[in-house]
């Protein structure tokens, strides 16, 4: 006799401004191990102490050198909130400062639209990076917010 198969969805009304991240850390370099280490301490941080806002967190192995995350966030005012605060805003300054042979970049996906970041990944390109134009991230493409304003109004 065969097993019914369980079908389930979620209702999602409590989360009107659901915020979808996902970001990935590819070592381009050995170099760069000592600074997925760090980050890897930072993130089990994250979960043993989840920022306001971060509703939950996946974790993902693309490759053997390119590890990522899912988060969903309640809305984009607190991932704003966690990404401009200490302990995050310290580690990307360092980051860009000096990626140490690595790759980063991350996807937020929104009810306001979608954005996207890479850095130091040429000719690497993942996600959306892989059928998108390339563009600055200046000026109106900065930040987060801008650049899902930007994209939302580009329909």
């Amino acid at each position: 006799m065969q097993a019914e198969t369980l079908r389930e969805t979620v209702d999602l009304s409590a989360y009107p401004e659901l915020v979808v991240v996902i970001l990935g850390f590819k070592l381009r370099r050995l170099r760069a191990l000592p600074a997925m280490l760090r980050l890897g301490r930072g993130l089990a941080e994250i979960r043993n102490h989840p920022p306001e806002g971060l509703l939950a967190e996946d974790r993902m192995l693309f490759g053997w050198n390119h590890i990522g995350f899912r988060q969903y966030w309640r809305d984009l005012p607190s991932l704003e909130a966690f990404t401009r605060s200490m302990p995050h805003s310290g580690w990307w300054r360092d980051f860009l400062k000096d990626p140490q042979g690595a790759g980063f970049w991350h996807e937020a996906y929104s009810p306001q639209g979608t954005e996207a970041i890479y850095i130091n990944l040429p000719a690497q390109r993942v996600g959306l990076g892989q059928f998108a134009p390339a563009a600055k991230p200046e000026g109106p493409l900065l930040s987060t917010r801008q650049r899902i304003r930007a994209h939302a109004g580009a329909g």
